[in-house]
């Protein structure tokens, strides 16, 4: 089995966002949707961002019309997964309790939210 990619950064991230919430996306479209009154230092900036995801194996390209389009290779909970269990890992000695318990007790989830985790609770 391969090691997993490495964590994408936060700048990375905000592609992966994009992606995982707008779909399929282009260069340039992820440009205007990250960078709203950017120049061409911010489409280079996204090209290189995109080369490191590509490189980690976080996203694929493949060409569409003449248009290189982008696709997030790795999924938005794949990803939350791995990382919230590195954290279980290195500060609760693989434990998910304190964790998922220090989450709740944050006070930050909705009436929604609540109701879900107690249904996963149940199952």
């Amino acid at each position: 089995m391969s090691a997993p990619p490495p964590d994408p950064t936060d700048a990375e991230l905000a592609v992966l966002r994009q992606l995982w919430e707008h779909g399929p996306r282009t260069r340039r479209q992820l440009t205007d949707a990250l960078y709203p009154d950017g120049g061409p230092a911010h489409y280079t900036t996204v090209q290189k961002l995109l080369e490191r995801l590509e490189a980690k194996r976080c996203v694929t390209s493949a060409l569409a019309g003449g248009v290189r389009v982008f696709t997030a290779a790795v999924g938005r909970d794949d990803l939350l997964r791995r990382r919230l269990g590195d954290v279980a890992d290195k500060l609760c000695g693989g434990a998910v309790a304190p964790l998922v318990m220090t989450l709740v007790g944050s006070g930050q989830l909705t009436p929604g939210e609540v109701a879900q985790l107690r249904s996963l609770v149940r199952k």
